[in-house]
């Protein structure tokens, strides 16, 4: 009896994704948990997994827009391998609109069309064949709905008409090159001036940004991810009730330690050693000593967290995303590193799984990379707190009645007022404040 392979569940708001690219071709046999596919959503990308042993029988295509729960693939436990023709590798189930479709196209093979390959030799038809619609116009048929969620944005931001995209991948699909190349050549679009009644907005790409000489007026919808940044932001103001408080560190011991040590750390771990290190184990601490900051509301209740999930924010070109370091308390400068280092990269290349997107019960953001000097972040729901970094500027300060040049950032905690007190949230950053500017004592956890 064949196994299904579905569509797992992607995380909390995901309803959605694109099937970008099968790991096995129609007829392979997989072993039980062996990756298949890969599937991208606006998170991150996702391997789905073979649910049992036997032969790959597709379903779904590249390219297809699938749902939660849909079925992409099954898997024959007493088929045979890859090598049987076309009718044999079909799914039992498959729709009939899918037949339908193949009897108007010529059949592929593994190692066919869409697999590196050729295109199999059409039989000679009994009647005169009927013209299959041509690959550039396809997308234009089937709307943006069926592109991939990278070619969706740049199709919306920049008010392609899909009719102008002529698709290179496999199959006629339509690629991110292929939209950005459009793009870039500033096509018709319906209803808008075309590119020689049009002009560039001043600082921004020519690829992305067309503005009415008119008015100077631009309207491009919101992509998918940003939709649903805007909706997270709105949810925790109309949900929490937000307070910050703010502080300063000194950062002179921190400087010292990294400058005596930095070579020999990243010889020894091959990672450098970085700012957010320190300060990830100054939040585990000050954590453990005021744990209603690391808890979170649950209708009429407390929920306290025994470990600390440490969201880090990371920027990237498709939107704001927050990987999560699990189990912070338990790692090690080198391992806090590390792992920042991985789901920074993974985050930018939409690569990260989705436990890896979940669970977080603390977030920093560091808005001092971009250059800011103070800032009241947004706590990310359910979370009670968020710590806000920012830029290290030397600063004249009064040490011991004498004014002298000292290297300071100014640290900010927003938190939800209805769970944290004033109390707490304050002496939250002092605890972190006098743990940063005696780095001695995150190593003894005094």
């Amino acid at each position: 009896m064949p196994t299904n392979v579905d569509v797992p569940p992607l995380g909390e708001s995901v309803r959605e994704a694109v099937l970008i690219k099968w790991h096995k071709n129609d007829g392979d046999t997989v072993t039980d948990q062996e990756p298949v596919a890969e599937l991208e959503t606006d998170k991150a990308n996702v391997d789905v997994p073979a649910p049992a042993a036997g032969v790959l029988r597709r379903v779904k295509n590249e390219g297809d827009t699938v749902a939660i729960g849909d079925t992409i693939a099954r898997i024959d436990e007493g088929g045979s391998g890859a090598g049987g023709n076309a009718k044999q590798q079909a799914a039992p189930a498959q729709p009939q609109a899918a037949k339908a479709a193949s009897e108007t196209k010529p059949p592929t093979t593994p190692g066919g069309a869409g697999y590196g390959g050729q295109v199999a030799a059409p039989t000679k038809p009994a009647s005169p064949p009927v013209t299959a619609p041509a690959a550039s116009n396809k997308s234009s048929a089937q709307g943006t709905e069926d592109f991939r969620p990278s070619v969706r944005r740049i199709v919306e931001e920049n008010k392609l008409d899909p009719a102008d995209l002529k698709g290179t991948g496999p199959g006629g699909k339509v690629t991110k090159e292929d939209a950005t190349r459009l793009a870039e050549s500033g096509p018709s679009r319906p209803n808008e001036p075309r590119e020689e009644e049009a002009r560039p907005l001043a600082l921004a790409p020519t690829s992305a940004i067309f503005v009415n000489e008119s008015d100077g007026i631009k309207r491009v919808p919101m992509t998918k991810i940003r939709k649903k940044i805007a909706e997270r932001l709105v949810q925790a103001q109309q949900t929490a009730a937000i307070l910050t408080t703010f502080n300063e560190v000194d950062m002179s011991a921190i400087f010292d330690i990294r400058a005596k040590y930095k070579e020999k750390f990243e010889k020894l771990h091959g990672v450098g050693l970085g700012f957010m290190s320190f300060f990830a184990r100054a939040v585990v601490l000050a954590l453990r000593d005021f744990p209603r900051v690391n808890a979170q509301i649950d209708g009429d209740d407390v929920v306290y967290h025994s470990h600390v999930n440490l969201g880090i924010a990371v920027s990237t070109d498709r939107g704001l995303a927050v990987p999560v370091l699990r189990n912070v308390e338990r790692l090690g400068f080198a391992q806090i590193e590390s792992e920042i280092k991985r789901l920074a990269l993974a985050t930018r290349e939409g690569k990260l799984g989705l436990q890896e997107l979940s669970g977080g019960t603390f977030t920093i953001t560091n808005g001092g990379v971009f250059g800011s000097l103070l800032s009241t972040p947004i706590i990310n729901p359910p979370q009670s707190g968020i710590l806000g970094m920012h830029a290290i500027q030397k600063r004249a300060v009064v040490v011991n009645d004498q004014i002298v040049i000292r290297p300071m950032m100014y640290v900010a905690l927003s938190y939800d007022h209805r769970l944290v007190d004033g109390k707490e949230s304050v002496s939250f950053l002092v605890r972190m404040k006098e743990y940063l500017e005696d780095p001695a004592r995150l190593m003894l956890e005094v």
